[in-house]
């Protein structure tokens, strides 16, 4: 009876931690139990600022993430994979967006129209990439290398003695032309009085057409002296003058700003201000830049700092107790990181006492020895450097508020793990090794199961627990010192 009330205890827990697992895990991601989705990928010219993991969005919503970054053919390739209830058209497209002013990018799609629709392997086209600072920096100076060669010619031509000549020859030949108008009109002004006369009576016969158009000029110059009115009844300024008087302010303020631009430039140059310490003090540019590549540097090792997230509850079969532990892994590249762990053990923390006893009591040795073994239950953490080497993972540091080492070994694409750790030294009479097996059995999700305390038959124990692990990008906004976890190279 009792072993069947244990086998009860231990199919209520397993079912009451896969379903608490499940909903953490289809809160966490959308992915998580709806399906593993469908992966497409696109050709990059520039993946700057993309990492694995990072997330992808359509419309602002996040629907995926970046799977794969590769280098095929000199462009960048870009493998995403997409939740599967997202449908992609036959134009849909992918590009790059800019997330935050750290310099992170995310991957946005848009949907298209059309059939067939996108499933898993096709190739997605790429959004033509927006106009960059550096295109218009450059296109700025081509243009001001035109207005200088222009300025070149244009002083070349008339600053010299032969365009000063050249000047005076073409005035001398509009002289010359003026004098032939002027014996022209003579010569012919008998033509011209019988032209006027002609005039003259074409505009007594057109009088009426002509008062018309009279009358149209005069309503034309009534409505420009309206533009140009100083006020109407309504006291308002006429458009037109308004309009000179807004353009008359502008220069007005543009000469006080080039004024003001010419005194800067002045104390620059004399090397007065910061700026103009900075321009004339070569030291000052070095450290300037140092730190600018300083800040560059952080920014790149913050964007490409994984954060992974694990929840994991184990049972003791023979405590008949329950293990919880709270995980982060800070990791800079895939081959280390930072373990970070607190732990929650109904049995505690164990200590051991010796006290050496002399005694006169003729019913006892004269000298013996007494051990007093002392069980706590207190919280526990972990912090540990893990390297990782092929498919085998080396830690050492604190583990379970002890000095510990361990070793793990990764299979099957990293879905199969065997994890061994050595630890508790000074705290136990012998350390406390354990050994267990992981499997991801669903995308996220691991299901545990080894044995502790394997050297010390009164406190052996085995357990079977639930992990899920996953990647949380949010963390690093509130993880103040994430860029000083890449210094080591």
């Amino acid at each position: 009876m009792a072993k069947l009330t244990q086998a009860a205890k231990v199919g209520a827990f397993v079912i009451a931690m896969s379903g608490a697992s499940y909903f953490v895990y289809r809160t966490v991601s959308k992915e998580v139990g709806g399906g593993s989705g469908y992966v497409v990928h696109a050709y990059l010219v520039d993946a700057t600022g993309l990492a694995p993991h990072s997330r992808v969005t359509m419309a602002g919503i996040p629907v995926g993430s970046i799977q794969k970054i590769s280098l095929e053919q000199g462009r960048a390739r870009v493998d995403v994979r997409v939740a599967g209830d997202v449908a992609l058209n036959q134009s849909a497209r992918l590009g790059v967006k800019s997330a935050s002013l750290l310099g992170e990018n995310i991957i946005v799609l848009t949907p298209g129209v059309g059939e067939p629709r996108k499933k898993d392997g096709d190739e997605i086209d790429v959004i033509p990439e927006g106009r960059t600072f550096d295109n218009l920096k450059d296109q700025m100076g081509r243009i001001a290398d035109l207005v200088e060669k222009v300025a070149a010619q244009l002083a070349a031509t008339i600053g010299s003695d032969q365009g000063r000549e050249q000047m005076k020859t073409i005035l001398q030949n509009l002289t010359e032309a003026t004098e032939a108008i002027n014996l022209t009109v003579r010569e012919n002004r008998a033509a011209v009085k019988e032209t006027l006369t002609s005039i003259d009576a074409i505009t007594t016969r057109g009088q009426p057409e002509i008062a018309k158009i009279l009358e149209n000029v005069r309503i034309i110059t009534e409505d420009v002296r309206a533009l140009m009115a100083k006020g109407g009844a309504s006291g308002q300024t006429g458009e037109l003058r308004a309009t000179i008087e807004r353009l008359d302010r502008a220069s007005k303020s543009l000469e006080s700003t080039l004024e003001k631009t010419d005194v800067i430039a002045g104390r620059i140059e004399r090397g007065e201000g910061s700026l103009g310490k900075l321009s004339k003090d070569d030291a000052l540019v070095n450290e300037v830049q140092g730190v600018a590549e300083g800040v560059g540097d952080y920014v790149d090792r913050l964007q490409r700092l994984q954060t992974v997230m694990g929840l994991r509850s184990d049972y003791n079969f023979l405590a008949n107790t329950i293990k919880s532990y709270v995980e982060l892994r800070l990791q800079p590249r895939e081959d280390k990181y930072y373990l970070i762990e607190l732990i929650n053990d109904p049995r505690g923390k164990t200590t051991f006492t010796q006290t050496d006893v002399d005694t006169t009591n003729p019913n006892d040795p004269a000298h013996y020895r007494t051990v007093t073994t002392t069980t706590t239950d207190a919280f526990r953490f972990s912090l540990q450097f893990a390297r990782r080497l092929g498919p085998v993972t080396g830690r050492f540091g604190i583990k379970e508020s002890t000095g510990g080492v361990g070793l793990d070994l990764h299979l099957l694409s990293n879905r199969f793990e065997i994890i061994s750790d050595f630890f508790g030294f000074g705290e136990e009479i012998r350390p406390r090794y354990r050994v267990y097996i992981g499997y991801e059995f669903i995308k996220r999700l691991w299901l545990l199961g080894g044995v502790d305390h394997v050297f010390l038959t009164n406190r052996r124990d085995y357990f079977l627990g639930l992990q899920l692990r996953f990647t949380d990008d949010d963390l690093k906004t509130v993880l103040p010192f994430t860029g000083g976890a890449t210094t080591t190279r």
